[in-house]
């Protein structure tokens, strides 16, 4: 799995890429910069990377996933409910490609504002 560093505002995590094509076109994009906007307990914003729905995409999530929103071309970070949501867990707008994962706790990207810049590097 290829090691990321996703950095918001005063919020920094690592996090691991899956194996499938979504997560290596991001991987080959990195690093990538953008502006947060916030849904719930999701940050999302538009990245370089124009794929479509994989099969295994899906709308119910985990917290401290990572996914892609086809419809946006967008990379989501969840950390709890969204307005989508019909429990405590994480859903997506419509279904998204799972990228990955946060490594530690992906709550504490409940501190970052709508429109904070979002880095995404690569890391050893």
């Amino acid at each position: 799995m290829n090691k990321i560093t996703i950095t918001a505002g005063d919020v920094s995590l690592p996090a691991e890429l899956n194996d499938n094509p979504t997560a290596q076109a991001v991987w080959g994009a990195l690093p990538i910069e953008g502006r947060a906007n916030v849904w719930g307990d999701e940050i999302y914003f538009g990245i370089p990377v124009r794929a479509g729905q994989e099969p295994d995409a899906r709308a119910e999530m985990e917290v401290g996933e990572l996914a892609y929103w086809p419809p946006g071309n967008a990379f989501c970070i969840f950390f709890g409910p969204t307005p989508a949501s019909t429990d405590e867990r994480p859903r997506a707008a419509s279904p998204a490609n799972v990228l990955g994962q946060v490594l530690g706790d992906a709550t504490l990207f409940r501190r970052v504002q709508a429109g904070t810049l979002v880095k995404i590097t690569r890391r050893d």
